[in-house]
């Protein structure tokens, strides 16, 4: 079986989860794949939207009602947290709608707001809302990534297309953890 041929049939569920699981990055990787026409981009960018939300309400509920398990307690034991509620508190519809934005706040975010006295509804609307814009924003950065490299410097076979994107996201998670280390300084 050809790398193409496995990420025509099982991309998107890659994406999905991927999306849910990790973030960015496999979302950008969908819209790089998008670029080259192994992946339909809107499929990609929807398949994004419905893993990011997923997870997050998973990750909500986990906060509203399992905060007493050992695995959420060990989540909401990272030094984050008091961050993460900080704003929280301050700017409520705000961290909702932009804390899957923030570098280091993804997982830990839907489950301390599930802990908070945010209304369940207002969450999934926000959340939906929320998934629905950074599903197809990440996953156009990738499309136009990948077409950006392709105009700068040609064809490449895919896995040297994917090998350019993934330095591109190690180089971005490298800057976002360096200015995270010396912000908080």
């Amino acid at each position: 079986m050809s790398i193409e041929h496995f990420v025509e049939h099982y991309g998107l569920l890659a994406v999905f989860g991927g999306a849910g699981i990790e973030g960015e990055a496999v979302v950008f990787l969908g819209g790089v794949l998008a670029h080259r026409g192994l992946l339909i981009y809107w499929q990609v960018a929807m398949a994004a939207a419905a893993g990011s939300f997923l997870m997050d309400q998973l990750l909500f509920f986990a906060g509203r009602y399992a905060s007493g398990n050992l695995w959420v307690r060990k989540l909401i034991s990272h030094p984050i947290l008091i961050r993460v509620t900080e704003l929280l508190e301050r700017y409520p519809t705000g961290f909702v709608v932009a804390f899957r934005w923030i570098y280091g706040m993804r997982t830990i975010s839907p489950i301390v707001i599930g802990m908070s006295r945010i209304p369940t509804l207002k969450f999934m609307a926000l959340n939906a809302m929320a998934a629905a814009i950074w599903g197809p924003v990440i996953a156009g950065i990738g499309f136009i990534f990948g077409h950006g490299i392709e105009t700068l410097l040609g064809r490449f076979a895919l896995e040297a297309h994917l090998a350019f994107a993934l330095v591109a996201i190690l180089v971005v998670l490298c800057a976002a953890v360096l200015y995270q280390k010396y912000a908080e300084k």
